[in-house]
């Protein structure tokens, strides 16, 4: 009931293009002060690795595992990923454009963070973020999304009817 709420009623739009503009607002900020002053993720990875002692360790064995094993081998690719995908993040919400992509990768990196024990606004963010997943095109209704999403399925559409048209000549 709650999905087909978010997914059809008239005034959830408007709602939840406030919530893109929040949300993508504090992902275009946080991604350009990172693009702009220089970012290096070798010192937030490695505090998460040293969260993972103690008693009550903040990061779980299995996400150290990735950390030590993938991550900071790479953290020249995550220098550039983190900064440039929180500002992409951002300039989708706020534009509406692929509206529903941005949220989820936008979804992604709160859960890394999360994953890695940096709590701050990352919960709140997530919801707000799952909220606009399930709504779906309505929440890009007042966005780019509304010209461009028709352009595509027309596109796609398209193409498909050529791709039958063509087997069914053979």
């Amino acid at each position: 009931m709650f999905v087909k709420f978010l997914r059809e009623n008239v005034y959830i739009p408007y709602l939840l293009t406030v919530f893109r503009l929040y949300i993508g607002w504090q992902w275009l900020q946080a991604g350009w002060g990172k693009i702009t002053n220089g970012f290096n993720a070798s010192g937030f990875l490695t505090g998460a690795v040293k969260n993972a002692a103690g008693e009550h360790p903040a990061v779980q064995p299995w996400w150290v595992k990735f950390l030590n094993g993938f991550a900071i081998p790479n953290v020249e690719v995550f220098n550039v990923l983190i900064p440039w995908g929180e500002f992409l993040v951002g300039l989708g919400l706020i534009l509406g454009i692929f509206t529903t992509f941005a949220a989820l990768m936008g979804a992604v990196m709160n859960f890394a963070y999360m994953f890695s024990g940096s709590t701050s606004m990352n919960p709140q963010m997530v919801l707000i973020e799952i909220f606009i997943l399930i709504a779906g095109f309505n929440a890009a209704k007042i966005g780019l999304d509304y010209w461009i999403i028709p352009f595509i399925r027309k596109q796609i559409l398209r193409k498909k009817e050529q791709e039958i048209s063509t087997y069914t000549e053979k």
